[in-house]
């Protein structure tokens, strides 16, 4: 790896967009439950950061707001593209409709129909290309040429990774004693953004990743201490089905994680049940992942705090529906 820091950014970053955001976004709760402590057991008190209370279920409207409040005027004026599996795009959309920022979206062919039923709700037009999410970034990005649109990619970019650490910014405030996180990760932004907020305010604490392992390209990598890219991504946690890494987050993942699972969808399926069951909260698969991970790491983290993420409630009904006959 170069030499160059690995940190993309700072303390600072993440408290000056907290304030941007701050006028549009309430801190979200961090909550505890009795039955899901008992069933996660080994004396783990869990904490719940609740980003699927945002206003569009996911923590993704962070990112945009921290991103879109800094452009300038004439890129405003001009508007912005991005790819997205739905999160990203419904965080987008929603800012821009109260910004005034034009915003077009980038989705793989057969995404989650209600994601970009909420899209265009939004405001956004929506164009459908791809069989991924990487491919539809390959359609985002020749937009920014042909029509003059600012690319606010949803990793590489400081300040979307600035957005993502003021879920731990809040969190520490409202539970000081947190010992480790455990954050799903697509891009790479929420983990990044827990690992620069603790380097600078709970050094001890530690985090832990986790992929969906038919797309565990980041955790792959990490493993192997490279970057790799994967041929394809098969997870129903469309929240988390990229394959590749990103520059701007791989290196702190490599300097940063203290350790990194994969979970199958079976054991996020089986996350989400207990989600609903224990804290009567609706997630989607990526948003469960948090969950999943703790499950296998609960040897190493006993007698700890740890918080999970719930990161997205935008399940679609028919997944939904295979999650709890127990078809996934």
């Amino acid at each position: 790896m170069p030499n160059a820091s690995p940190w993309p950014i700072s303390l600072s970053d993440v408290s000056a967009a907290r304030k941007r955001i701050r006028p549009f976004l309430e801190p979200t709760p961090l909550r505890g439950y009795a039955p899901l402590d008992a069933v996660v057991g080994s004396d783990i008190a869990v904490s719940v950061k609740h980003e699927n209370h945002n206003p569009t279920n996911a923590f993704k409207v962070r990112n945009a707001f921290a991103a879109m409040t800094v452009l300038s005027t004439e890129a405003k004026r001009r508007g912005v593209v991005a790819a997205t599996r739905g999160n990203y795009g419904q965080g987008l959309a929603y800012a821009g409709s109260l910004l005034g920022i034009p915003v077009t979206i980038c989705a793989p062919i057969g995404n989650n129909p209600e994601k970009n039923e909420a899209m265009r709700g939004y405001g956004a037009e929506l164009i459908e290309a791809g069989r991924d999410y990487d491919e539809s970034l390959g359609v985002a990005q020749r937009l920014t040429a042909e029509r003059g649109l600012t690319m606010l990619h949803g990793t590489n970019n400081p300040h979307i990774l600035a957005g993502a650490g003021t879920i731990t910014l809040e969190a520490i405030e409202q539970e000081p004693e947190l010992d480790a996180m455990v954050i799903a990760v697509g891009g790479g932004s929420q983990a990044v953004g827990a690992l620069t907020v603790f380097r600078a305010l709970r050094p001890a604490a530690r985090v832990f990743a986790v992929q969906a392992a038919g797309a565990a390209a980041i955790c792959e990598s990490w493993n192997a201490r490279k970057p790799l890219t994967w041929p394809s991504a098969h997870t129903f946690a469309d929240g988390v089905a990229t394959r590749s890494t990103y520059e701007m987050t791989f290196p702190a993942l490599l300097e940063g994680l203290a350790g990194f699972v994969t979970v199958t969808d079976a054991e996020i399926a089986e996350a989400l049940r207990i989600t609903l069951r224990t804290t009567h909260n609706l997630v989607e698969g990526a948003g469960a992942c948090g969950l999943a991970g703790l499950m296998l790491l609960r040897d190493e983290l006993r007698g700890k705090k740890v918080g999970i993420i719930l990161s997205g409630g935008n399940i679609d009904r028919e997944t939904l529906r295979r999650v709890i006959t127990g078809e996934v």
